[in-house]
């Protein structure tokens, strides 16, 4: 039986589909930015588009059984007109990963825990809501923002005028966290749920530069209350696919949990997965979107450490590929055939170990030699 998955999006994550669709005989269809792109390197089936396009959309649908997504920048009224094919996530669902003012009323409305916010229309409501929970506060874009792109840190409410020209804005309280989880999880259409362990991600410059999974001197109690607030996210927004639920902690007698971001795709802290447990969230996204059985979670047991390659000093980091080979011969590396730009992600490395020092120590090494330091 043949299965075809048109994917839109043609960067790191589209690419990382591939492998597992290979195995499972599944076809992917791909829309990615540019001939030479990170997906269109690896995928026989790439055509050019702009999702913003109703006549690409369609094109790319075309011959189909799932439309699925490697990230949310889809205008709504695209999707609804994307007829004869299954849409997963469904853009009832999708919805509230485009917009954090819809997330944030969704997440509030269904019961889980965020961190106070508002929405901003003028200075004096930026005002009224410092004044209430305490400057400074974090202000974000509800659209088009990632990797700590359309986020802001305000001390005053004169700090956003050119963001309030625009529209409405999003402010939260700036919570004293302590470190920051993600659940990790997929769920079928028709209902069958699977997570992975909790994970710690630890950012650089408002982007993830580490996952440790599992999360480091997690209780199991605590594990447990964030992954029954991502079942509840995947089961009342109605996401399929694999979702990604990014939380705060705040440390006390029993450790406060706040929702901070949803991603419904695969997504950075679950890279870990390709090398660390029996089905890697790219597989389990394809199963998923396609309403197959879901596979096992079970991550091999020890600590597992993804580093992310955020820039390099080479031209290609691939020229680094024989000395990091030769110095790390237990370390995974995953390389996104992407230009170089400072900062941006290249590639990652996961690593396993007995303990979590040692693991971290031969991901950084590992990545430093990739970016040439």
């Amino acid at each position: 039986m043949s299965r075809t998955v048109a994917v839109v999006g043609g960067g790191q994550l589209a690419r990382m589909m591939v492998p597992p669709a290979t195995e499972l005989a599944i076809t992917l269809k791909t829309m990615v930015e540019a001939p030479d792109g990170s997906a269109a390197q690896v995928t026989v089936n790439a055509p050019v588009g702009d999702p913003k396009s109703l006549s690409d959309m369609q094109a790319l649908i075309e011959g189909t059984d799932v439309l699925t997504f490697e990230h949310e920048h889809i205008p709504q009224e695209i999707l609804a007109k994307c007829d004869g094919v299954s849409i997963q996530p469904p853009a009832s669902a999708l919805l509230y990963a485009q917009n954090k003012l819809s997330m944030r009323q969704k997440l509030q409305e269904i019961g889980a825990p965020v961190p106070r916010w508002a929405g901003a229309e003028s200075r004096e409501d930026v005002a009224k809501f410092g004044n209430e929970v305490g400057w400074p506060i974090i202000a974000k874009t509800p659209t088009g923002g990632y990797d700590g792109k359309g986020v802001r840190v305000v001390k005053g409410e004169a700090e956003l005028d050119d963001w309030l020209e625009r529209g409405t804005v999003l402010l939260e309280e700036k919570v004293p966290f302590t470190r920051e989880l993600a659940v990790l999880l997929a769920r079928r259409p028709s209902g069958e749920i699977k997570q992975w362990p909790v994970s710690q991600s630890i950012q650089e410059n408002g982007v993830c530069s580490e996952v440790i999974a599992p999360a480091p001197g997690l209780s199991e109690e605590t594990a447990k209350r964030a992954q029954d607030v991502g079942e509840l996210i995947a089961s009342e927004l109605g996401v399929t696919g694999v979702l990604a639920v990014e939380m705060f902690v705040i440390d006390g007698d029993e450790p406060v949990l706040l929702v901070n971001e949803l991603a419904m795709r695969p997504h950075n802290t679950g890279h870990w997965t390709i090398d660390g447990a029996l089905t890697s969230q790219f597989e389990q996204h394809l199963r998923a979107v396609l309403d197959l059985p879901l596979g096992e979670t079970t991550p091999i047991p020890g600590v597992w450490v993804m580093k992310n390659l955020l820039g390099s000093n080479y031209s290609d980091a691939a020229e680094a590929l024989p000395e990091v080979l030769e110095k790390f011969p237990g370390v995974h590396v995953h390389l996104y055939g992407k230009s170089v730009r400072p900062g941006r992600k290249l590639g990652h490395v996961t690593v396993h170990s007995t303990s979590e020092e040692s693991a971290r120590e031969q991901a950084n090494a590992a990545v430093d030699v990739l970016f040439g330091k």
